[in-house]
């Protein structure tokens, strides 16, 4: 059939009229693609930073971005038992040696309402409990408080601590009563079934973040926080016994900070081992053959590398500065406590561990958060009495 200029005409004018529909369609769609990765860019990089923290309204932003929070922890299992030691056990020690087993394979049913066990482990007095009400405050359903005063009752001075104290002994560094007091703290709070993180502090430990992001970091994940490395020299391997054959070879002899946060499971593990910590108790003292031994120095990352590797993150997350090369860390004085200060330690993502033999050999380790690089420290020490006002100050917890 022929077409008629007025067919014609018309057919052209269609045409004209779907290429003014189509163009206004693309734009549409190319604007909600931008909108929606504009969208997805915010909530992976939040656009908060630190000076907008530090210089702006503090009540909108924290230290730090709160972490994700997946909707469920994902749970370790190790396929293969552990590996008995290399000798018969007695009664006692096959029945803890299988609860070991039994706990690093399967662990224990999580609380409906999870909280963390603030561990404090102090000579007397507390004198940054002001600092850690205000880190508590607004979030009591969901951390418990434990007091281990060695020295001296302590007077509290905050309600979240009063009645918080535990039956204490004596601590000396160095010597069995460290791990005695730890042990005791971890007894008391495992009391509370709701209890799943435990972390352990010293009275001169303060939180860096604010509690949300505390919670959601030690919560969200399956590991625990314990310090483990080899160290070949005399601070390290040359502290080892050969007294603790045959259940610790000098090959798995670990080293790392007292200070730990770990889960429950591993919390349990240490109440029911005897096996290894006897050898500690019995071989691992200051003045002991001419070793220097200290127990709180080896006897967790040592036990945790054996029985559960994969189960630590082989740091802490409470921060030390030993750089100064002494027998002391560093101890920070009002003067010392600075925004810089508190903001460096904050944003350090990576761990150092350097040996004590002649080479000083140095191994640097990225602070992983469920596989993603994030600051590693929580906490950090030690800082004098005098430091409170400035850090009352300088430290911001108010949750957005």
């Amino acid at each position: 059939m022929a077409l008629t200029t007025r067919d014609l005409l018309a057919m052209s004018g269609s045409r004209q009229q779907r290429a003014h529909l189509k163009r206004p369609i693309w734009i549409i769609f190319f604007v909600s693609l931008v909108v929606l990765f504009l969208i997805g860019a915010y909530v992976v990089f939040p656009s908060r930073s630190f000076t907008a923290c530090y210089f702006f309204s503090s009540k909108d932003c924290t230290m730090f971005d709160q972490p994700p929070s997946p909707p469920a922890r994902e749970l370790t299992v190790l396929d293969e038992p552990l590996s008995f030691p290399a000798r018969e056990l007695t009664d006692d020690e096959n029945i803890a040696w299988a609860v070991m087993n039994e706990l690093v394979k399967k662990p224990p049913a999580p609380s409906k309402n999870p909280k963390i066990a603030f561990l404090f482990m102090t000579p007397g007095a507390l004198p940054f409990e002001k600092l850690w009400e205000k880190f508590y405050q607004g979030h009591e359903d969901r951390f418990s408080v434990y007091v281990h005063a060695s020295s001296q009752k302590p007077v509290h001075m905050s309600r979240y601590f009063v009645g918080r104290d535990i039956h204490s002994e004596k601590v000396a560094r160095g010597k069995i009563s460290m791990l005695e007091a730890e042990k005791r703290l971890l007894a008391h709070a495992l009391l509370d079934p709701d209890n799943q993180q435990f972390v352990l502090l010293s009275d001169s430990c303060v939180p860096l973040h604010n509690f949300d992001y505390v919670y959601n970091y030690l919560m969200y994940t399956n590991i625990s926080y314990i310090d483990c490395f080899e160290d070949p020299g005399p601070h390290g391997n040359g502290r080892y016994s050969e007294h603790m054959l045959p259940e610790v070879e000098k090959k798995d002899f670990r080293k790392g900070s007292q200070w730990f946060s770990m889960k429950r499971q591993h919390a349990i593990i240490i109440m029911v081992d005897n096996l290894f910590y006897t050898k500690f108790k019995l071989y691992c003292k200051p003045n002991m053959n001419g070793r220097n031994c200290y127990a709180e120095e080896h006897y967790l990352p040592t036990l945790f590398h054996m029985i559960d590797p994969s189960g630590i993150a082989n740091w802490s997350v409470t921060h030390v500065d030993w750089s100064e090369g002494r027998w002391h860390p560093k101890a920070y004085r009002a003067q010392d406590v600075t925004i810089e200060l508190l903001k460096s330690i904050a944003s350090i993502d990576e761990t150092v561990h350097v040996t004590s033999n002649e080479k000083k050999e140095k191994t640097v380790q990225h602070c992983l958060w469920n596989g993603t690089k994030r600051p590693c420290y929580l906490f950090a020490r030690t800082f004098f009495p005098e430091t409170l006002d400035r850090l009352t100050l300088l430290l911001n917890y108010t949750t957005v």
